[in-house]
């Protein structure tokens, strides 16, 4: 089956199959999950997203002016690597093959 800790698959440490009472052989549902439709399910998940977001550490607007620096900085030095590079690569193949 699966080595996830908790799973509902495996039987409890120290307690057989056979101890286990007939309310805990049942498989699990979706408890409160299970019991709601879509539209209330969609309304769940949209007000957790929200209340994630609210604990979201935004960051201030010369933080994220220099990460946006940054960002364009790392990025045009890679460009300027792989155009190095591939040119490189470009006059090999047409030592070898031209």
């Amino acid at each position: 089956m699966t080595d996830a800790l908790g799973s509902i698959d495996m039987p409890e440490r120290g307690r057989s199959e056979e101890d286990a009472t007939e309310s805990e052989k049942k498989p699990r549902r979706g408890g409160k999950r299970g019991k709601k439709g879509p539209f209330a399910r969609l309304a769940l998940f949209y007000r957790q997203v929200i209340a994630e977001l609210r604990k979201v550490v935004w960051p201030s607007r010369s933080q994220l002016s220099s990460y946006t620096t940054v960002v364009i900085v790392f990025v045009a030095i890679v460009i300027g690597l792989v155009t190095v590079i591939d040119l490189g690569i470009n006059r090999v193949v047409g030592y070898v093959f031209g």
